[in-house]
């Protein structure tokens, strides 16, 4: 089901009918877009990367865990995926971890985020 009306985030996204297994979730779901963001609508490290992607043209697909009834899970698995206690936001490009906040922005600055959005179709340009 898409989310879409007012929200400036690119598309929302539920996860109910994905499968029982909280990390095969997010396999599958990392996998379905060129930008997957899983994220907390609270939170403000969250919104900074939402606007990074939509500012660069790119519109990512938005998991918003705390609109989820099965977000706990998923951020229980992100947990487990990053070996850290800070789940949100985790940004996939093109089916691939790129990480949190910190990794995406050490790729913005060193120039590696362009092509890897470019590679997996979510920059033209």
């Amino acid at each position: 089901m898409h989310y879409q009306g007012d929200y400036s985030w690119g598309y929302y996204m539920s996860t109910r009918s994905i499968g029982s297994d909280p990390m095969e979730r997010v396999v599958k779901l990392a996998s379905e877009k060129a930008v997957v963001i899983f994220s907390l609508s609270s939170c403000c490290m969250c919104h900074a990367v939402k606007r990074l992607f939509c500012g660069m043209g790119v519109n990512p697909t938005v998991y918003e865990l705390d609109q989820d009834p099965r977000g706990k899970d998923l951020e229980t698995a992100l947990m487990r995926l990053l070996g850290n206690s800070q789940p949100v936001p985790v940004v996939f490009i093109g089916g691939k971890l790129i990480g949190a906040m910190d990794r995406v922005m050490a790729s913005h600055i060193n120039g590696t985020l362009v092509p890897l959005l470019k590679e997996a179709g979510a920059l033209w340009l």
